[in-house]
């Protein structure tokens, strides 16, 4: 047996060819559909097979005998029955001599020493009414791996539907060049027979095959050797035109790089919906994180304004504490205190500074503790609110890529279960109170607000305290008799300015303290919230990762895929074309 692809232009397109099917069967591995990787491998594997005819059509419209006559061989290849066969597809192929293997319950490879089978092979599939269950073996097997598919009908009567049934079937997923036959012409008288034939002609017209090629023929006919009149000329000088010599390596290569640019196509148009459903998740995702970068600054600000409202009663604070130090600081005021406190009984200078310390707590822990529970309650909410509207955004995000797509499928349900999973989880993380916590903001009895109040507003009043405390000490030595007092009056008195400055130093330190930590203690709070709720989306961020990659992988493979394919055939029409 010669070569198939002894033209040397031939073997090069072929190799070409073979390139880029193993490109494209790389595609169907990576996004594990089965059934598109059957074909491509059938594709693959058949490349360098001869041109293919598969014949369907209907049980007992006689593709068997319609076979048997077109191979002129005297014996019967395909067995002709009364009754109809099993549901078996029997391959016909070229072999030095008769065998017949068996490859699967449902396929024959019948191997026979007949000189056109050296460029051709001839599928004989089971009928069209009786293989529904098994369409989907002829179809990924030998439909898109065959080079024309020959439709039989029965010439008495070639409308029955379940043929142009599966006439729709191949020829809209596959567009492969198809010739009809009306078997048995002569069952028929020719008026008859010519009305069938206009008939099937103008079906095929409508379903839109351009200038189809139909021939009525008669098995019975040929194998009687009247040969004249059997219609069988016209199919061989069909084939012989068209096909046979040296036209069919490129016609083969033609058709299978046909296939595999509608392969190749098909996946696409799938990578098309999947991209916008990717970009879809992008904005979707971009719209959670502008939503928490918005709640976030929004809390900042309501942050900055609770504390804005506690400096400005620490400082209404304060600033009352410092005229009345100012002026009790004076020398007669603390001669007064200090005689009164001997003779009359009243406070002396230590008592009434203390007095002063205890009175500025007293007073920070009632004003800026209440401001304090009140702000922090209003950032709470903002934050719960924060939650409410990422469960909202979850709950309306947009689904573009079925889970019933032909293609992408699987993806689409793993999508759908990634984002069931989030939902259910978000909801879940909204009910549990605790992860709205923060155990840095805990004090031992599990408020926020006494534990802040206790690193800010509290720990600047006892600075002050804890200056005031210590001017008594300054001021009085220690010494505590009355002598001690009055001598100590004089001594503050010359002091004070000092002591007041000192006092000013404490209230700024305690200032900025509060505004630092506070502002610090809160903003690390929402910040770790936002945080926490930003981890939920740990799977789905992960699955845009992976989809990102596999999209550009597709497109640039696609690309390449169909640049080389079309390649390939222009190089063949071109071939065919001049020759």
């Amino acid at each position: 047996m010669k070569p198939l692809f002894e033209n040397q232009d031939a073997k090069i397109y072929n190799d070409q060819l073979a390139k880029a099917v193993d490109s494209l069967y790389d595609i169907t591995e990576t996004i594990q559909h089965d059934q598109l990787r059957q074909t491509v491998s059938d594709v693959r594997a058949r490349i360098n097979d001869p041109y293919m005819f598969v014949i369907v059509g209907e049980v007992k419209a006689g593709k068997s005998s319609f076979i048997n006559a077109l191979l002129e061989s005297k014996e019967e290849i395909c067995k002709v029955a009364p009754s109809p066969m099993t549901d078996t597809i029997q391959q016909i192929t070229y072999g030095p001599e008769q065998k017949i293997v068996e490859i699967n319950p449902f396929l024959k490879r019948i191997y026979q020493p007949i000189e056109i089978l050296k460029e051709i092979a001839i599928v004989d599939t089971p009928g069209t009414n009786t293989i529904i269950d098994h369409h989907q073996e002829i179809t990924e097997k030998f439909i898109p791996t065959s080079d024309l598919i020959v439709f039989v009908f029965e010439s008495k009567n070639p409308y029955r539907q379940s043929s142009w049934e599966f006439f729709d079937y191949i020829n809209e997923d596959w567009h492969k060049k198809i010739i009809f036959v009306l078997q048995q012409k002569d069952l028929m008288v020719p008026e008859d027979l010519n009305v069938n034939i206009k008939g099937v002609y103008d079906q095929a017209v409508k379903k839109g095959i351009k200038e189809p090629k139909v021939y009525a023929v008669s098995a019975l006919q040929e194998l009687n050797d009247e040969k004249e009149i059997s219609g069988f000329k016209d199919i061989r000088n069909y084939i012989r035109e068209n096909i046979t010599g040296n036209r069919a390596p490129f016609l083969k290569i033609e058709n299978n790089a046909q296939t595999a640019l509608m392969i190749n196509d098909k996946i696409y148009k799938g990578v098309l919906i999947r991209k916008e459903q990717f970009e879809a998740d992008l904005r979707f995702r971009q719209d959670i994180k502008s939503t928490l970068d918005e709640q976030e600054l929004r809390t900042q600000k309501q942050i900055s304004s609770l504390v804005d409202n506690l400096l400005s009663s620490y400082d209404k604070i304060t600033t009352e504490k410092e005229m009345e130090l100012k002026e009790g600081l004076g020398v007669f005021s603390l001669l007064k205190r200090s005689f009164g406190s001997m003779f009359g009984g009243g406070k002396n200078a230590k008592q009434w500074l203390e007095g002063i310390s205890g009175d500025l707590e007293k007073q920070f822990n009632h004003s800026l503790k209440d401001k304090l529970q009140d702000g922090v309650v209003d950032i709470a909410e903002s934050i719960q609110d924060m939650g409410k509207l990422v469960d909202a955004k979850i709950k309306n995000s947009q689904t573009i890529l079925k889970d019933d797509h032909e293609i992408f499928a699987d993806i689409a349900e793993r999508r759908a279960n990634v984002l069931k999973d989030l939902q259910q989880t978000f909801s879940g993380f909204l009910k549990k109170s605790e992860n709205f916590y923060d155990p840095d903001l805990l004090g031992d009895g599990g408020s926020i607000v006494p534990n802040i109040a206790t690193g800010g507003t509290i720990a600047a009043a006892g600075l002050l305290v804890t200056f005031i405390q210590g001017a008594v000490f300054d001021i009085t030595g220690g010494i505590i008799t009355t002598l001690g007092l009055v001598f100590a009056g004089v001594t503050v008195g010359l002091k004070r300015n000092k002591v007041v400055s000192g006092y000013k130093e404490a209230v700024k330190k305690g200032r900025l303290q509060i505004q630092e930590d506070i502002t610090e203690k809160l903003k690390n709070y929402t910040a770790k919230i936002k945080a926490r709720i930003d981890r939920n989306f740990s799977n789905f961020d992960k699955l845009l990762k992976e989809e990102k990659e596999t999209i550009e992988y597709l497109d640039a493979e696609f690309e390449r895929i169909n640049l080389d394919l079309n390649q390939v055939n222009a190089a063949v029409q071109k071939h065919l074309h001049q020759n």
